[in-house]
């Protein structure tokens, strides 16, 4: 039969010392390659996490945008500032027009009175010359 071991605080281990140099040599290496495995993994989880994030903003982007739900740009205020000034500029623009074709049209009324009475004084000296004439002053 064999006997238990036992191994007591008092117990003497031996062995070559390249062994005990190899044992600790592994042990390192291998904390080590656990810590650059472990921290391989942290980088990794950190890029997916902002990943994920910049997803859900793109995401929410995508959707809120074209709705107009997150504002507008500056350049979009500006042109639609400028658009508005280009609406009163037209607005006054055609109510000018407008009051020009009145004074077109008034301005032919005032041309066709202006020949009709041009005609009349014409008819009147033509009727004062005639009596004239005819009172004596020209036979």
């Amino acid at each position: 039969m064999t006997k238990p071991l036992k191994i007591s605080e008092e117990a003497a281990v031996q062995m070559p010392m390249k062994t005990v140099a190899s044992l600790i040599v592994i042990v390192a290496l291998g904390t080590r390659g656990y810590f650059q495995i472990i921290e391989r993994l942290n980088v990794a989880d950190t890029r997916l996490q902002i990943m994920e994030k910049d997803l859900e903003e793109n995401t929410e982007f995508r959707i809120k945008w074209p709705r107009g739900q997150l504002g507008s740009l500056p350049a979009d205020s500006e042109q639609y500032m400028m658009l508005e000034d280009l609406y009163k500029t037209t607005d006054k623009l055609s109510e000018h027009i407008d009051s020009m074709a009145l004074n077109k049209v008034n301005i032919e009324f005032l041309t066709k009175q202006m020949e009709k009475v041009l005609e009349d004084i014409e008819e009147l000296k033509d009727g004062a010359r005639d009596m004239h004439y005819k009172n004596g002053n020209g036979q």
